[in-house]
């Protein structure tokens, strides 16, 4: 996949960011069947890039009650885990969270993108936190279109860095389809639109008003999609808990912090491009201090665990 143009000009890897897409898309993987021949949004560098930094943001506090509830889950004693992965991407979320779950585990992979599909596949996990089997199948297909049946027999749903590019109509469906199928859902590293950059600069908050405004296109939830799931989940009757999982990126993180930089800002003028020339500078000076290994910055992220109500049978 092509890499997109920074506001300097440099290259942005699809999906940091976002980066600015061409007129009318949206930089995001494909979610939706629009009958379109349209590329996913979201290049497989991105996605490693970011894997580190992901495994170290997911909130642990939130693996203990999920434990809890999977041991308790109707039909599962000896029956092990049935996982949902949704929009999976490269497969990080079951290269973190298999083996911190005991027992085996069959890991059902979905995304629109077949190439993404095929490296989750070949770089899953294949042994759980005692030592049992994890499997995997693959399916491809719209997120937006998920049901309870297609959760039939699911002990577990996941997901990460999806909730954001969601509608509200989306996670209706999502919170319905795992109510019907009585699974909990971790979904983790929702944008939560607040960011902290060392040291502060004064155009700190109006870039980060801009880029969450540009979140919001379409109806998208962006910085508001943790509450309306929170609520959301809760209508359908599960028990909701959230935890912070913020990036924290320092000199180590460099080569991340550089493209989520250029994605940052370009998706901020974008939305507003009135910032562009102001915005330049501003983006040069935060370059020029991560590459003198000066800068820091917090990205604040929110995961949900939704605990439904276990349905009789359910695996």
């Amino acid at each position: 996949m092509a890499p997109e143009s920074g506001t300097d000009g440099s290259t942005v890897i699809p999906g940091a960011g976002p980066a600015a897409p061409r007129p009318g898309e949206r930089a995001t993987v494909r979610l939706r069947d629009t009958g379109e021949d349209e590329p996913p949004r979201y290049a497989p560098e991105w996605l490693q890039l970011r894997e580190p930094a992901d495994a170290d943001a997911r909130s642990d506090e939130l693996l203990d009650p999920l434990r809890i509830r999977l041991a308790n889950l109707p039909g599962r004693p000896g029956g092990g885990l049935v996982v949902h992965d949704i929009g999976c991407g490269t497969g990080s979320m079951g290269r973190w969270l298999a083996p911190r779950l005991d027992g085996t585990q069959h890991w059902v992979l979905h995304d629109r993108d077949p190439y993404l599909l095929h490296f989750a596949a070949v770089a899953s996990p294949r042994s759980a936190a005692d030592g049992s089997h994890v499997t995997v199948e693959t399916r491809r297909g719209d997120v937006a279109r998920l049901t309870s049946d297609a959760l039939a027999g699911a002990s577990l749903v996941t997901a990460s860095a999806l909730l954001d590019v969601l509608t509200r109509e989306e996670v209706v469906a999502l919170a319905a389809a795992c109510a019907g199928a009585g699974c909990p859902a971790l979904l983790t590293l929702s944008v939560a639109g607040r960011v902290e950059l060392t040291a502060p600069h004064p155009m700190d908050e109006e870039i980060t008003e801009a880029f969450n405004a540009h979140q919001r296109r379409g109806g998208l939830l962006g910085p508001d999609a943790v509450t309306v799931a929170a609520e959301v989940f809760s209508e359908h009757g599960a028990t909701v808990r959230l935890n912070p999982s913020p990036w924290r990126l320092g000199p180590e993180q460099a080569a991340l912090t550089e493209q989520w930089l250029r994605g940052w800002v370009g998706a901020a003028v974008e939305e507003r491009p009135d910032l562009a020339r102001r915005a330049d500078a501003y983006l040069a000076e935060r370059l020029a201090a991560c590459e003198a290994g000066e800068l820091r910055v917090v990205v604040h992220h929110t995961d949900l665990l939704a605990l439904s109500r276990p349905v009789d049978g359910s695996a």
